[in-house]
């Protein structure tokens, strides 16, 4: 039997199968990813082939035995065990990443890290800025101005308040807030339409507001959320395991569903989804996994562009003479944040940066 993986709770997985039942599932045997050891050989997004328990009553459930081919994932270097990888999910059309400029401040270092595995297995990125509504003058000039800089990049950037409902919806939730409100528009459009008819990865530091957001566009989640700590102006994890959510028409209302979903009494609501959301929990640094070193620089757009230039085609864009890329970071025409986040990645050969916070 066929189905779709909606769940990761560690040893368990909710598999959604075509008749529309939610089957609890154990895996059954080792799955590798390209030989590479994961900490979730089964990830959600996953097409998986499920057994059903015997009709007899004997056997312990249903297990997982097959992993369909993944049209792509996101993967990172797992936090606990630095030789080994954890897919984030799979078969994915947008990965979103959730980020702050401050309360807290999510680091172009940790942005230009997601970017950049999201480059290496084809991944389209939005980057979505949070929290519009409480920064000051000073923030939005450099809200803009980081927008500025990825939007040039290509990559489509939407500034929103999850708490406000600023920049989401076709309609303006928020009232105006003049000049302010002004600056923050998204060319893009509201965030809303521009998730419809994808399946989304939400991904982010913890503390970026990603269950206020995700409780924001598909209100039946009901994703626990929690203040920063006033310590340390950082978020606690609040979503422990991925779950995929249906984005729904914003007329269908859900009823609210129970915490634990028995087998096979997943009830789907009246109306087509306009897509569906991947939520993940909140990570603080985002090792990168299964780089060559001489392949960094061609998960960065404008470095690998202006590098075609160079003298040597085997240059690392670190001393070369003749290097195109170090020419164009002293004219500016290369940002130096993004440079650094490049020299980070070419330093990831220690296996303790893994462990670090970005």
């Amino acid at each position: 039997m066929k189905g779709l993986v909606v769940r990761n709770t560690g040893s368990w997985y909710d598999v959604r199968t075509d008749d529309g039942q939610l089957v609890a599932c154990k895996v059954k045997g080792n799955f590798r990813l390209r030989g590479i050891r994961s900490t979730n050989p089964v990830a959600v997004g996953d097409w998986v082939e499920i057994t059903p328990p015997a009709s007899d009553g004997s056997g312990s459930g249903s297990f997982i035995t097959e992993i369909h081919d993944r049209r792509n994932y996101i993967i990172r270097r797992a936090s606990n065990l630095s030789k080994q990888s954890h897919i984030i999910a799979a078969n994915i059309d947008l990965a979103c990443l959730i980020v702050t400029i401050a309360h807290p401040e999510t680091s172009t270092t940790f942005i230009d890290r997601f970017l950049a595995s999201a480059e290496a297995y084809r991944v389209p990125v939005a980057l979505i800025f949070n929290k519009v509504d409480l920064y000051d003058d000073d923030e939005l000039r450099y809200l803009d101005a980081i927008m500025h800089l990825y939007r040039l990049l290509g990559y489509p950037c939407f500034a929103v308040s999850a708490e406000t409902g600023e920049g989401i919806e076709a309609v303006a939730e928020a009232p105006s807030q003049g000049e302010a409100s002004q600056r923050q528009a998204n060319p893009e459009g509201p965030l809303r339409p521009f998730l419809q008819g994808k399946t989304s990865l939400f991904s982010g530091n913890s503390g970026v507001g990603k269950s206020t957001l995700l409780n924001r566009l598909v209100p039946e989640a009901q994703a626990k959320t929690a203040a920063l700590s006033e310590a340390h102006d950082q978020g606690l994890h609040t979503t422990t395991f991925s779950e995929m959510y249906p984005l729904l028409p914003a007329s269908v209302t859900v009823p609210e569903r129970p915490l634990t979903v028995p087998e096979g009494s997943l009830t789907v609501p009246e109306g087509s989804p306009e897509g569906y959301i991947i939520d993940t929990p909140g990570i603080r640094g985002f090792g990168t996994f299964d780089f060559e070193r001489e392949e960094v620089s061609h998960f960065f757009r404008e470095i690998f562009s202006i590098g075609r230039d160079c003298r040597f085609g085997n240059c690392t864009h670190t001393h070369e003479p003749g290097c195109a890329v170090l020419a164009a970071l002293e004219n500016h025409e290369i940002a130096e944040s993004r440079y650094r986040s490049y020299l980070s990645m070419l330093e990831d050969e220690d296996e303790s940066k893994y462990r670090e916070k970005y």
